[in-house]
C-alpha cells in the first residue's frame, strides 16, 4: 500500500516537473523569437548567422575613389560599392547601417571571404569563368572595361599604342594583368598591392600607363587632374558580388536587392551620384 502511494507520488511528480520544462522551453523560444535570433522556416544557415549576429560583414576597396574609398579624416569608406552594401543590408536585416566594412583587395577578397572573415565581396570584382570555381556570384551589378590611365600629353592614346617596351602598373590578383598580358605579349607589367600604390608609382615614373577597369581609372584621374583615360575600353569586365559557394540563399538575398533598386529607380540614383552621369539605357 505504501508503495503504491510513493508510486502515485512519483508519477504526479514527474508531470508536474515535465509541465515546467515545456513552459521553460516556451518562454526561451519565445524570448528567442522576440529578440529576432531565430531563423524563419527554410532560411539558410548562412542568412540565419547574419540574423543572429545582427549584421552583415561586407569586403570592400578602401583605396579606390567613387567605389570605396576611406576618407583619412572621419575615417568613413564611401562610393558606389558601399551603397549597394548598405541596400542589401537593408533588404536582410532590415537596417543600412546593420553593416561592417572591411577592407579588401584585389589579391585578398576571395581567402577573406572562404575563409569566414567576411559574408560576401562588394568591391569591383570582375565575374570570371575562374572565379567560379572559387566562388558564387550575382547577377552583374556594374558594366565596366579595361582602359588605361596615362599622364597628359603621353604619346599613349589607347592599347594600340602599347607595346612590349612599354612598362604598364597594374594591382595584384585583378583580371586586368591577365588581359595586358593576353593583349600584348611579352609586356612588362608592375604589380602592386593596391591600386593606389599603382597610382603612385605611376606619378613617381615608374611605369607609362596604369591599367585595370575604366570605372575605377576615373576615379583617379578625378584625383589629379594631370592625368587621363585614353582610348576605348578593350575588355568587357562585369562586376558580380561574390559570396561562399553553396549559398544559394544570400545570392538570392542579394539578386532580390539588385532587382529592387533597379525597379524602383535607386539604382539610377546612385548611379548618378558616383559616375557622375545617367546610367546609359
Amino acid at each position: 500500500m505504501k508503495m503504491s502511494k510513493l508510486g502515485k507520488l512519483l508519477s504526479v511528480m514527474m508531470v508536474v516537473a515535465l509541465f515546467v520544462l515545456a513552459g521553460c522551453g516556451n518562454n526561451k523560444a519565445d524570448n528567442t523569437a522576440a529578440n529576432g535570433n531565430t531563423a524563419a522556416a527554410g532560411e539558410s544557415e548562412a542568412i540565419a548567422k547574419i540574423k543572429e549576429r545582427g549584421k552583415l560583414v561586407v569586403g570592400v576597396k578602401f583605396d579606390t575613389k567613387l567605389f570605396g574609398l576611406k576618407d583619412p579624416g572621419t575615417g568613413n569608406v564611401e562610393g558606389f560599392d558601399i551603397d549597394i552594401s548598405k541596400a542589401i543590408a537593408k533588404h536582410i536585416l532590415g537596417d543600412e547601417n546593420a553593416i561592417e566594412l572591411k577592407e579588401v583587395t584585389s589579391k585578398t577578397r576571395i581567402p577573406m571571404l572562404n575563409n569566414g572573415e567576411i559574408d560576401m565581396v562588394v568591391a569591383t570584382m570582375t565575374i570570371t569563368e575562374e572565379r567560379k570555381k572559387e566562388v558564387d556570384f550575382s547577377d552583374v551589378y556594374f558594366q565596366a572595361g579595361q582602359s588605361l590611365l596615362v599622364k597628359k600629353g603621353s604619346p599613349i592614346t589607347g592599347i594600340q599604342d602599347v607595346t612590349k617596351d612599354t612598362v604598364v602598373l597594374g594591382s595584384k590578383g585583378a583580371t586586368s594583368i591577365k588581359n595586358i598580358k593576353e593583349k600584348v605579349e611579352g609586356i612588362t607589367v608592375l604589380e602592386f598591392d593596391n591600386y593606389q600604390d599603382a597610382f603612385s608609382a605611376l606619378k613617381a615614373g615608374k611605369g607609362e600607363a596604369l591599367t585595370t577597369d575604366d570605372a575605377i581609372l576615373y576615379g583617379m584621374a578625378a584625383q589629379d587632374p594631370g592625368y587621363e583615360v585614353v582610348g576605348e575600353p578593350f575588355t568587357d569586365e562585369p562586376y558580380g558580388i561574390a559570396m561562399q559557394k553553396g549559398n544559394a540563399d544570400v545570392v538570392k538575398a542579394v539578386n532580390d536587392t539588385l532587382a529592387e533598386l533597379k525597379a524602383n529607380g535607386e539604382y539610377d540614383a546612385i548611379y548618378k551620384k558616383w559616375i557622375g552621369k545617367d546610367l546609359a539605357k
